[in-house]
């Protein structure tokens, strides 16, 4: 009898406490408002900038990803859709949250140039001009979960769908929903008396309301305190909330189980993934079987037990009779047909499962308490959905392209890695952390593989020796460096470096040893500027070099990761300045309240003049070195191809517009990939930029003042006048040129670098 009385007292006082609940009239969208414990991770607002066309922005993609409808022949109706015509391109922009700020439903308009669709203007729906503050596309829904496994939802709204769908979920579930108050005191006190009975909690009595509370905002834990929480809270709900707002937001947080290991929530995902089709679409007979399955999706699946679900199926019917939601014929037909017919199509799984690990390791050490308790968050994360794809898209077709060329590479653990930055504020767009057919795969090569970048690391390694170069004058792409061959005594033992051709020269430009990418000369010249001076300038740039420096950091040999690599690449992005990798703009409690804002970084390493030149020495390479394999059509390129000792790892670094973007390529077994960078590297870097570039906001680099061009005499390397025999026209930074031919003189040449 205590249980009986505790219970008791637990249901009166929930009755009292919903007499005082006020109502509310303002509804504010419940699938707006999270749950305590609910997780979303967002892309960033899209902007559209005037001057591009919608096929470079590639907008029907972008809006169709986000679920948008199109429509034929006139403008939207309602928000979700968009027209596309010669002229005009319309879209209805959705109701959305960003923060604790609500942006209403609004009709955007672009006026197009008609012969090639370049976006002039926004307007509105009066077709008055609108500030380009307006012009943005809703944040697309990511993940729901930090989860890798959990498939992509499908949402969902109460006017989409039939009667007959949400009817066969109140039938199993919830048959009195739209007549109580958030609590059936009928069925309370109907599990109340079986439960005291049992002398434990065996049936629940819980309404769709209380169950939506405990599926978003509290534990599962079933007990007589915890269900007293719940049905509190669900009369708050309900008197804050309309039914038809809180029936889909049910049902797009209920779960479905798994198939084919992946976590399937919401109705509209469990339709698709059971019959592919829409919820919209399905017939009574599989709209019974998916709410049969609510009670207990996995024992109750139709692949796994299909004798469980049909006895539960058939239950669903006869309730659905005995509500007259159901005609008799219509039962009986149902139940004699057996289970509707399954056309299985597993959801997609999230498409950047190692850049949600780094995420979700981000908002734990800005979070820990939160995370330590499970509590939910907003993340509104800086990465590209559609650089995402075509990031995925590159690597897979890259790595099956390695393996048919390659028979041998088919048995071995061959995988990349990519990861792609704005080169202006660090912004991760684009982040692949292995092969993505493997998505099980947890082991994150972009921030987590620890591999040598061979020649990548060359350009760096002129950061200083253009800028100051020690106790010495500052080089420039015309200085002359030796090609013989040379060995330094280490604490090891004698090192010989070579170069990768086995070949020597009397001696080379330093535009020559980048292009063609000579060891020998880039050694000379990092102990020329001083290897302490050298590695520094490197370690500015966020790359980790040992103390003291080992001369072969200046070929590559030290061990670093994709994600360093691009980190220091954005120096030549962005001309002097490199970025700190920014993974996420902002986090904010499910109410909407800020936790976390994460602030641009960036730092100066050389002065604008000092990274254009080498920049220019990285488009030559793309132009005419080995670095052509990832010449971009249409695009200027700048990068250098790596490869490590052995032909263990190939590497592309290089950038174009406003993206650095980093590939490499190798074995996880550390074992020899047996191809260099041009050959497996390359060509992943070339397929993803084609597509990258003409996504992303354009970025024009200028030639810095303190840049000149000036006639240098091939043969002494001096300054002359203008244009004669033996001449070649070159870049300088200004303060850091040759001396100038005098005419009366036999000048001796600048010697070269030994």
């Amino acid at each position: 009898m205590d249980a009986l009385s505790r219970a008791t007292r637990c249901l009166l006082f929930v009755c009292l406490l919903g007499s005082l609940v006020p109502s509310t009239a303002d509804a504010r969208g419940l699938e707006e408002d999270l749950g305590r414990n609910e997780v979303r991770i967002y892309a960033s607002r899209f902007w559209i900038e005037p001057g591009r066309t919608v096929t470079q922005l590639d907008l029907p993609r972008r809006l169709e990803r986000l679920g948008y409808e199109r429509r034929r022949g006139e403008r939207p109706r309602e928000p979700g859709e968009y027209f596309f015509g010669f002229e005009k391109f319309w879209f209805y922009r959705r109701p959305v949250r960003i923060g604790k700020k609500r942006y209403p439903a609004r009709m955007i308009g672009l006026r197009l140039r008609r012969e090639d669709g370049l976006i002039l203007e926004g307007i509105d729906d009066g077709e008055t001009s609108l500030r380009p503050k307006h012009l943005w596309l809703e944040p697309e829904l990511l993940a729901e979960s930090f989860e890798t496994n959990r498939g992509r939802g499908t949402r969902i709204s109460f006017e989409q769908l039939p009667e007959h769908v949400w009817q066969a979920v109140l039938a199993a579930e919830d048959a009195r929903f739209f007549e109580h108050s958030g609590l059936d005191a009928k069925a309370l006190a109907r599990a109340t008396l079986r439960n005291v009975k049992a002398g434990r909690v065996v049936q629940g009595g819980s309404t769709i309301t209380q169950q939506l509370v405990k599926l978003r905002d509290l534990s599962p834990k079933r007990s007589m305190g915890r269900k007293a929480s719940e049905a509190v809270r669900a009369l708050a709900l309900e008197a804050e909330y309309d039914k038809t707002e809180i029936l889909p937001a049910y049902l797009n947080a209920v779960y479905y189980g798994h198939l084919n290991g992946v976590q399937i929530y919401g109705l509209g995902t469990a339709a698709r993934a059971y019959f592919s089709k829409s919820a919209r679409h399905l017939d009574v007979a599989e709209s019974a079987l998916l709410a049969a399955m609510i009670q207990g999706p996995n024992r109750l699946s139709p692949v796994r037990n299909p004798e469980a679900a049909l006895e539960r199926y058939r239950w669903v019917l006869t309730r659905l009779t005995a509500l007259d939601w159901l005609t008799s014929a219509e039962m009986h037909a149902s139940r004699r047909s057996g289970l509707p017919t399954l056309r299985l199509s597993p959801p997609p799984v999230p498409e950047a499962p190692h850049y949600l690990g780094w995420l979700e390791e981000e908002v734990d050490s800005y979070a820990p308490r939160r995370a330590a308790e499970d509590r939910g968050a907003v993340v509104v994360s800086t990465l590209d959905p559609l650089l995402q794809q075509e990031a995925n898209k590159a690597v897979r077709v890259g790595l099956d392209r390695l393996r048919s060329a390659q028979p041998r590479l088919r048995s071995q653990p061959l995988s990349s890695a990519l990861v792609t930055l704005d080169a202006r504020t660090g912004d991760v767009l684009a982040y692949v952390g292995g092969d993505p057919r493997t998505g099980s795969d947890s082991f994150d090569r972009v921030r987590r593989a620890e591999r040598q970048p061979g020649s990548a690391v060359k350009p760096l390694v002129l950061l200083e020796a253009f800028q100051k170069c020690g106790a010495q004058d500052p080089l420039f792409p015309a200085r002359r460096i030796s090609d013989q061959p040379l060995t330094l005594d280490l604490p090891s033992g004698a090192w010989s470096p070579d170069n990768p051709d086995r070949r020597f020269r009397p001696s080379v430009s330093v535009r020559h040893a980048t292009v063609r990418s000579l060891n020998l000369p880039f050694v000379r010249i990092a102990r020329w500027c001083g290897w302490h001076e050298s590695a520094e300038r490197l370690r500015s740039t966020g790359m980790e070099i040992p103390e003291p420096p080992p001369p072969a950091f200046a070929l590559g040999a030290v061990e670093t990761t994709p994600l360093t690599v691009a980190r220091a690449y954005t120096v030549f992005g962005s001309l002097g300045r490199v970025a700190r990798p920014r993974p996420f703009e902002k986090v904010y409690l499910p109410n909407g309240r800020l936790l976390v804002q994460r602030k641009l970084s960036t730092q100066k390493v050389v002065a604008p003049a000092t990274a254009y030149l080498i920049r220019d020495l990285l488009e030559d390479s793309v132009r005419r070195g080995p670095a052509a394999a990832a010449a971009v059509d249409g695009h200027t390129a700048f990068g250098k191809t790596g490869t490590s000792s052995d032909s263990r790892d190939a590497w592309f670094a290089g950038g174009a517009g406003s993206l650095v973007t980093v590939v490499w390529v190798g074995l996880d077994d550390n074992g020899s990939l047996g191809l260099s960078g041009a050959a497996a590297a390359a060509p992943i870097w070339k397929a993803f930029m084609e597509a990258a570039i003409p996504l992303r906001s354009a970025h024009n680099i200028g030639r810095p003042p303190k840049v000149v061009e000036l006639w240098i005499e091939s043969e002494t390397g001096l300054l002359v006048p203008r244009k004669r025999d033996g001449a070649e026209l070159e870049l300088f930074r200004k303060g850091a040129t040759p001396p100038k031919r005098r005419r009366l003189k036999a000048d001796r040449p600048i010697p070269e670098i030994d």
